[in-house]
């Protein structure tokens, strides 16, 4: 298990709630991905969580459906100068020509929301749970700031 959390900024939280498939509400059949830009690949399978925290707070997690790379590379049927994301399986058996630094982390609904007792600073970037499960409590107002 490789559970990692990321930080929504505060800019972004109100376009980020407009997304789509929150906590509580029914899958609507499109997936999801939060991206990040790292040269190493996040530490995160099929059926992990992510968990996001913004305002201070852990708001909730989704469970991971896949993990992606952006791949430049032409032998992966993208036209320059864009680049098309693919599984990291396949990214494994056929690697592109540079190194992948810009990753989405995949979920379709099922988004759960809770917290724990503790604020937690936001970062940049993807960190490791460093609570127990136990510890996670609902979180019915999850979307208020304050």
């Amino acid at each position: 298990m490789s559970d990692l959390v990321v930080t929504c900024p505060k800019g972004f939280w109100e376009e980020w709630l407009l997304e789509g498939d929150p906590a509580g509400s029914k899958w609507s059949g499109t997936e999801w991905g939060w991206y990040l830009t790292s040269r190493a690949r996040p530490p995160i399978n099929v059926g992990d969580r992510l968990y996001v925290v913004a305002h201070g707070r852990l708001r909730g997690y989704a469970p991971v459906t896949a993990l992606r790379g952006l791949s430049f590379d032409p032998k992966h049927d993208c036209q320059p100068p864009g680049g098309v994301y693919l599984d990291v399986a396949d990214l494994d058996a056929s690697p592109p020509y540079h190194a992948v630094d810009q990753w989405c982390i995949c979920r379709r609904g099922d988004a759960v929301a809770v917290t724990i007792h503790e604020p937690i600073k936001g970062f940049q970037g993807w960190r490791y749970t460093w609570w127990p499960r136990e510890q996670e409590i609902p979180f019915p107002n999850w979307r208020a700031v304050a």
